[in-house]
């Protein structure tokens, strides 16, 4: 069950005293962050807006939104970092899910032992943070060497984002595996690929785990194929993400310069939210890069290619005629 800090928000409110605030966060959790502005409302009697957009992490953390409403605090809600805040508005409270591991983390651990593991690494989501110490036990019970990955940035200890990859990078050299808990395929699978070893993913509502190599791969190649078609586009949309941690326009800018080149055709487009459907307005467009997410175009189906940052940047070295390997191989994905 998923568990919000209220007490956080409580104590917040309690010494701030704002006048009207917002609750954001990711769409899982959404009713909870329903019931959790009914409780607000009616202890404090203030205005509690719930902003009902997407929010897909601490890069989308509608403050626009929250500036429109003229709230005096924006809780985001389930987005775990290691910061508390951003700026004077933006407060960070953590939401857990308080589910146990600990039945496929014991099965898990006796039947990696025939694979000849012997150091694995941990590795999750915001909202299982919790219960890495309690999986490594288990796993350093049964006679393994676990190595928590140093967090970076917002990360912390064994945490991964869509797009941040440092604690599972930075050790590849020292495991022999990594397990990810959670049900979470693509950040999995993004660490499959990221570090080329084996990555097991933990899933402890239906007690079993699964390897995502296969997965992996086949992203990997979607990537791939996706920088070849683009090799023969004339002209190209690159796309400036509107979102507050997601708008990158020296990036786009650069990207044009060096495709610009290369003998291409740039046209800079600037949206919120990228889609498939707004995309097939842009009709005289052959292929898109866009500079907000890494995740936009594996996460979705597109009928033209739509590049990431890592994509379009071996997109440039294919057209000088270099092999595009590695490319998503680095800690980084934008």
């Amino acid at each position: 069950m998923i568990l919000i800090d209220e007490e956080k928000i409580f104590s917040t409110i309690s010494e701030k005293k704002p006048r009207s605030i917002a609750l954001d966060g990711p769409d899982g959790i959404l009713k909870k962050i329903q019931s959790c502005a009914h409780k607000l409302t009616e202890k404090y009697n203030i205005p509690v807006y719930v902003i009902g957009d997407t929010s897909w992490g601490s890069c989308d953390l509608n403050i626009h939104a929250a500036e429109m409403l003229g709230v005096d605090i924006l809780f985001n809600i389930g987005h775990t970092i290691s910061m508390e805040k951003f700026g004077d508005k933006v407060i960070m409270v953590d939401a857990f899910d308080d589910v146990d591991f600990s039945k496929i983390a014991k099965r898990c651990a006796i039947d990696l032992r025939k694979n000849n593991f012997r150091k694995i690494s941990l590795v999750t989501n915001s909202q299982y943070l919790q219960s890495v110490q309690k999986v490594k036990e288990i796993f350093e019970f049964h006679g393994y060497d676990v190595i928590i990955g140093r967090g970076k940035g917002h990360l912390n200890d064994a945490q991964v984002f869509g797009c941040e990859f440092y604690p599972v990078h930075d050790i590849k050299d020292q495991v022999d595996a990594y397990l990810f808990l959670g049900q979470s395929i693509f950040h999995s699978a993004s660490i499959a690929i990221v570090t080329q070893k084996p990555t097991f993913m933990l899933d402890p509502y239906f007690n079993e785990y699964s390897e995502v190599s296969d997965i992996a791969q086949k992203l990997e190649k979607k990537a791939l194929l996706s920088i070849y078609k683009a090799q023969d586009a004339k002209t190209i949309g690159i796309i400036i993400g509107l979102k507050e941690g997601q708008f990158a326009n020296i990036r786009a800018l650069e990207l044009k310069r060096l495709l610009e080149q290369e003998g291409k055709r740039i046209l800079l487009i600037a949206m919120t939210e990228i889609t498939d459907e707004r995309l097939l307005s842009f009709q005289d467009i052959d292929a898109f890069i866009q500079v907000a997410c890494p995740r936009i175009g594996t996460d979705n189906h597109f009928h033209k290619p739509v590049l990431s940052v890592p994509q379009a940047i071996s997109l440039i070295k294919l057209l000088k005629g270099e092999a595009p390997q590695g490319f998503l191989q680095i800690k980084h994905w934008l």
